[in-house]
């Protein structure tokens, strides 16, 4: 802890959480392998199974649209969700992969803050998610998924919110697990429940049709609110309820995850932390 005499300077603050969010870049940058895989999974949904169900799965007219739209511009919300989910707990396996080399042990034991420490690397990694949605928007245009100009622009606040729910959910996932293989494994069974248990690939109203029980699963589904906020967002309108919820629960799992890095109380300490490690 940062005795309470000394205070640190605040353009330290600003130096940490540039070097964080300039090696999160950098990591970005020379794994061009993470970048090509971010855009494949949702251009093969985008492209292979949008194309075959266009004539399967019509959508009726449901906010925010006005007039009925074709099935790949339904789901291109719950895909720019999804890159948002696969790349928020991809940035936490990496927390997993520095505390095994060691970096991490440096990270955590600075005088900063621990907390500001995890938000630098949560918002480091939303804007690695911010580049990655924005190339595939780009790629979808070009596929005829045309949206409104005005909601590149408005859709920033909710890839923000959404990014900091999902880093935040995935932080919290990373302070159980100590070895990279367990956490990598684990992460298959929370990213796909939670994107097919969603309104990202059908409306809701179709799931409640067909199975009520699933539709309570994907009522309490954080991602479904995500998907949702998103996708109003993309039209310039506001979704109110899915923006508390999202809030809320990136809120809850921000504060769990900060007690669970919390060398004196959570599940690092419990685990044998960075502080306690020789």
């Amino acid at each position: 802890m940062t005795p309470a005499r000394f205070r640190l300077p605040l353009t330290g603050y600003v130096i940490v959480l540039t070097g964080i969010c300039w090696r999160e870049a950098l990591r970005f940058l020379n794994q061009r392998g993470r970048f090509l895989s971010a855009l494949v999974r949702p251009l093969v949904w985008l492209f292979i199974f949008a194309a075959g169900f266009r004539s399967v799965l019509g959508v009726s007219i449901i906010p925010p649209y006005e007039t009925y739209v074709l099935y790949e511009v339904y789901v291109t919300p719950g895909l720019v969700a999804m890159i948002q989910l696969f790349n928020g707990l991809q940035s936490s396996l990496s927390m997993v992969h520095d505390r095994e080399v060691g970096a991490m042990r440096i990270l955590l034991v600075s005088p900063y803050p621990r907390w500001y420490l995890l938000v630098c690397k949560l918002i480091a990694g939303i804007g690695v998610s911010l580049l990655q949605v924005y190339a595939f928007l780009a790629v979808a245009w070009f596929w005829e998924v045309e949206l409104p100009p005005v909601g590149y622009v408005t859709v920033i606040p909710a890839l923000l919110l959404s990014g900091l729910m999902l880093g935040a959910m995935g932080l919290l996932m990373s302070s159980v697990f100590r070895q990279m293989e367990n956490f990598a494994s684990v992460m298959n069974f929370v990213i796909f429940p939670m994107f097919f248990a969603s309104s990202a690939l059908y409306p809701l109203w179709r799931v409640q049709e067909s199975s009520l029980a699933l539709w309570w699963i994907c009522t309490f589904n954080p991602f479904t609110y995500a998907v949702e906020l998103i996708r109003f967002a993309l039209y310039g309108q506001f979704a109110p309820f899915a923006a508390l919820v999202v809030a809320g629960c990136a809120a809850l799992f921000l504060a769990a995850s900060i007690l669970a890095y919390d060398p004196s109380a959570g599940v690092m300490a419990r685990r044998g932390g960075p502080e306690t490690a020789k």
